[in-house]
């Protein structure tokens, strides 16, 4: 015989309405968490610190910094490479703290939720 007021399946005998407010909670700190996310700074390197990238949390870049003594006209091809290793950084960076943002957030269930969304 099933309990009442619970969900089956290891709820834990949560009521809906607890459960909703705990889904309601989530998604404010959630909204929280990426505000402060796109409020943030990313920066990439390389060529050590030859060429910098400066990527906010919305995916734009702020700043581009090229130490001259990188800019060879004979050899364009490895500027470009510099550029885009320091673009990748920044990138690899925001994901990163987007992602530690989320399971701190969530308890490590992951993107969807656990299924909740």
């Amino acid at each position: 015989m099933a309990k009442r007021g619970g969900f089956p399946g290891g709820m834990g005998g949560m009521n809906q309405a607890n459960m909703m407010k705990q889904v309601q909670k989530m998604q404010r700190q959630l909204q929280e968490q990426q505000e402060a996310l796109e409020n943030s700074e990313f920066v990439g390197t390389a060529g050590g610190g030859a060429v910098s990238v400066t990527m906010t949390g919305k995916r734009e870049i702020k700043n581009l910094t090229i130490d001259p003594e990188v800019v060879d006209p004979e050899d364009v091809e490895m500027l470009q490479d510099l550029i885009v290793a320091a673009f990748n950084e920044a990138q690899r960076k925001l994901e990163e703290m987007n992602a530690s943002s989320l399971d701190k957030l969530t308890g490590g269930l992951g993107g969807n939720f656990g299924g909740l969304f």
